[in-house]
């Protein structure tokens, strides 16, 4: 009789274990399907600026070969123009960037210095704090003809940050 008792708890006990997976599973199923997307995704590729006009843009966080994340802002200065803006921005209050600084970037055996354009932006500079800094980046997209990866370096801040293919890809794709 002893025998059948155990054998019935053990019955049980793997009965709840299966209503526990069960539930457990339906959770996960109902936070997926009814979680909404756009509200936890950041990241936007069109927003509209101070005239209510939409203006693409690149976003994207990088780590340099140091484990520092920086954030890569790549869009037009204005809807008509070509001109490309390149804005780095570190983590707030643990870096200063010393203005101007140029941006060197190399591709194989091909080296850009870009200028720092931070002091000319439209944005006021208290906009642009001392963890940021913009480069113009048309001259470097119009001598790209393929979408190579680029290694970027900062004196004194970044010693080697790489970018991605598809983010030249992305890039070049702004300039049009």
């Amino acid at each position: 009789m002893h025998y059948l008792n155990q054998k019935i708890t053990i019955l049980v006990m793997e009965g709840f274990r299966n209503l526990f997976r069960l539930i457990i599973f339906l959770l996960l199923i109902f936070c997926c399907l009814f979680s909404s997307v756009n509200e936890i995704y950041a990241d936007s590729k069109v927003n509209l600026n101070d005239q209510k006009k939409e203006i693409k843009r690149s976003l994207e966080s990088l780590k340099d070969l140091d484990y520092q994340t920086w954030q890569i802002i790549v869009y037009p200065s204005s809807k008509d123009s070509k001109k490309l803006i390149l804005r780095i921005v570190g983590y707030p209050g643990s870096l200063r960037i010393d203005h101007p600084t140029d941006l060197i970037v190399n591709s194989g055996r091909k080296t850009w210095d870009l200028k720092d354009i931070s002091k000319n932006s439209k944005f006021k500079v208290e906009t642009l704090n001392d963890s940021a800094a913009e480069f113009d980046l048309s001259n470097l997209i119009a001598q790209l003809d393929k979408n190579r990866p680029l290694r970027l370096r900062l004196p004194g801040l970044i010693n080697d940050l790489p970018i991605p293919p598809y983010l030249v890809s992305e890039w070049r794709s702004l300039a049009e």
